[in-house]
């Protein structure tokens, strides 16, 4: 494909993959692709495409003689993260988010506890990085210098843990710390409070405390549901 079919393509699924999970293609609508490449202006070709990537996240199926229908959301494989990007965008935004920040209060104290035991000097030190990046971009409303530490950090505990299944669920947290940023679902500087929290929890795994990583990651799930209590009612 080239770069320009490329373009075409990412923009006709960001379209629809945000129509459909914003509920204006509601479950058993039926999209034609003879229309869908009239409203793009693009070939049935690129929507061809479109639909293989929509049908690979179970937003859509294609039948013969009938097109191609949404699905029921309960369907939809919601730890995609451009799915979980799209359910972002949209009106269920806290709802999301809510559900996203439980999921990682649920497993993210556990990759903790053992990231104590099985990280690496290098991990640790990479937590620690991370955490400092944290502490110098949390005033000054610095807030994508602090994303990307944020996420970078997260990241690092949940590989650290050993896990394959918890490490994969990076790009999850990190979609769920991008939307609450790019949303403005965050203070204008993160709280002070659960900064320093990182900066402890970063310790606790440098010095293979795995009670005290779990309790402190369950202190920072707890500080992010409250935050959308506030933010995102």
């Amino acid at each position: 494909m080239t770069t320009q079919g490329q373009g075409l393509h990412t923009h006709v699924l960001d379209a629809l993959g945000l129509e459909i999970a914003a509920g204006d293609f509601p479950p058993g609508s039926v999209l034609r692709t003879d229309e869908l490449a009239q409203r793009f202006e693009v070939s049935r070709t690129v929507v061809r495409e479109v639909v293989r990537v929509l049908e690979s996240m179970h937003l859509v199926e294609s039948r013969r003689r009938v097109g191609v229908t949404v699905r029921p959301t309960e369907a939809w494989n919601v730890y995609d993260p451009q799915v979980i990007r799209w359910r972002l965008a949209g009106s269920d935004r806290p709802r999301q988010l809510r559900s996203l920040t439980v999921l990682r209060s649920a497993i993210e104290p556990v990759a903790a506890g053992l990231a104590a035991t099985h990280a690496t000097p290098e991990q640790c030190a990479a937590l620690t990085e991370c955490a400092l990046g944290m502490v110098a971009t949390s005033r000054g409303q610095q807030l994508e210098g602090y994303l990307r530490h944020d996420i970078a950090f997260h990241r690092i505990v949940l590989n650290a843990s050993g896990n394959e299944m918890f490490a994969r669920l990076g790009d999850v947290v990190a979609e769920v710390l991008a939307g609450r940023t790019h949303h403005q679902v965050m203070f204008e500087d993160p709280d002070p409070a659960a900064v320093t929290l990182h900066v402890r929890l970063a310790e606790a795994v440098r010095e293979g405390d795995a009670e005290a990583a779990e309790r402190l990651t369950k202190e920072i799930a707890v500080g992010a549901l409250h935050e959308l209590d506030v933010l995102a009612p």
